[in-house]
């Protein structure tokens, strides 16, 4: 089993990616976003596409999508942390289907596939939460006969069908899209770190890039304490037997999340692997990261059992790798794109976790903004909206952010025993300060 490397996804590639060359020198530029992630690949596709004259410049410390954009799960989820009204709920999900069209229309191979998403209770607690989903109308209700026609999970007793998400191949999106804006024209510096930004300025090692406008399009990797990054945490088999097919299902190739508390999300991958992702460590001393997504053996242990708990036929199936990786998230859970005419700066994250769709409407819409477009993307309430407080100093982040996935934990361990609901994810929610987690 291959730990890190960043992720199976990047080992998945046709291809090892080759490393552009870092800037060389002072740069002028029209646009200079920081950061070759989702968030400021989609900014950049979306800006070059309206304004082909535009110089734009991307700055990237490792590699394109390198982060937490080609470690994640690959589900492009119509939903936006934070911002659950109406105008937001249908940006977002038409969002999924432009995913799908720029994939298309630029021949990204990612394995783009919009099967929707199951959410599958396996207890009696986990069946009367997910009862009061907001998609649990009697059109989008399965019961544990009406599952089974599309995938088997070990005692399944209902489930939620939300048709508007997507799955991808998460590396081979962040790097085909890297490929798409260098063809039209966008100039990428990698292992290029970027120091300091400042008011039309972005220093780095190499040289100063001024810029009208500087995008920080960091997310989870953004400095201070506006962001905290918080860790997730993957498993993926090898190619399942067909055998072990037969007894699954899941022919749809929808992208599947238990109703546990603790939860895990996993997809199906377009060469037939399963790969499950959850909590691990939950955090690093002083927003620390790591940097080749290496993992507790602990955490893969649960993963592992977890797969095996939902389908026992892949208990003789190996392991073939196991990674981390971070999301953003405000001291709100809210997501934020702001821009500021007078210093030229702007900024899009706090996806907590939703960002290979989310982080595509960000890039619109700072696309729009940038270019000084008044759209129905720039009145979004997510749009230059306030910067949430920060988070707290050390060692409260600490203690919180583990405190939150301990008691979360202990909540899923107490229910399972009891039967009951446990008062411990109220209290883990009261001090994450996060309403729908």
């Amino acid at each position: 089993m291959l730990i890190g490397g960043p992720s199976f996804w990047f080992h998945d590639l046709a291809r090892a990616p080759a490393r552009r060359a870092a800037l060389v020198g002072d740069l002028e530029c029209d646009v200079a976003i920081v950061g070759a992630g989702y968030t400021g690949l989609w900014t950049a596709y979306y800006l070059i596409r309206a304004d082909p004259g535009l110089r734009i410049v991307v700055l990237e410390r490792e590699t394109a999508g390198w982060g937490a954009s080609g470690r994640n799960g690959g589900w492009v989820a119509g939903a936006v942390a934070g911002h659950h009204d109406a105008a937001t709920a249908a940006a977002i999900r038409a969002t999924v289907d432009e995913v799908g069209r720029v994939c298309s229309a630029e021949a990204i191979d990612c394995a783009y596939h919009k099967g929707g998403a199951l959410v599958v209770a396996t207890r009696r607690t986990q069946l009367d939460r997910l009862r009061t989903h907001p998609l649990a109308s009697e059109s989008n209700w399965l019961d544990a006969d009406e599952l089974a026609l599309r995938i088997r999970v070990a005692g399944a007793l209902g489930a939620v069908f939300d048709g508007n998400v997507a799955r991808v191949q998460p590396a081979r999106l962040a790097r085909g899209l890297a490929e798409v804006v260098e063809r039209l024209g966008v100039r990428i510096y990698e292992s290029t770190p970027v120091t300091a930004i400042a008011p039309r300025s972005a220093e780095t090692p190499h040289g100063t890039v001024r810029a009208e406008w500087i995008v920080r399009a960091t997310e989870g990797y953004t400095p201070g304490r506006s962001l905290i990054p918080l860790r997730s945490t993957m498993v993926v088999t090898e190619p399942l037997p067909d055998e072990a097919w037969a007894q699954i299902g899941w022919e749809g190739c929808e992208t599947v999340a238990d109703a546990a508390l603790s939860y895990v999300y996993v997809q199906r991958t377009a060469d037939g692997r399963i790969a499950v992702g959850g909590r691990g460590r939950p955090y690093y001393w002083g927003s620390g990261h790591d940097r080749f997504g290496e993992v507790e053996a602990w955490a893969v242990r649960r993963l592992v059992t977890k797969l095996h708990e939902l389908w026992p036929a892949t208990a003789d199936v190996p392991i073939a790798h196991a990674w981390s990786g971070v999301f953003g998230a405000h001291r709100d859970w809210a997501a934020r794109v702001a821009v500021d005419r007078q210093t030229g700066l702007a900024v899009a994250g706090g996806w907590v976790g939703e960002g290979v769709a989310a982080a595509n409407l960000g890039g619109r819409i700072l696309s729009d903004l940038i270019r000084s477009e008044r759209t129905d993307l720039t009145a979004l309430p997510m749009v230059n909206r306030a910067l949430a407080r920060a988070w707290e100093p050390e060692p409260l982040r600490f203690i919180g952010a583990h405190s939150v996935y301990w008691l979360i934990e202990q909540a899923d361990r107490r229910e399972a025993r009891t039967g009951g609901r446990s008062r411990l994810y109220g209290l883990a929610k009261a001090i994450s300060g996060r309403d729908d987690e």
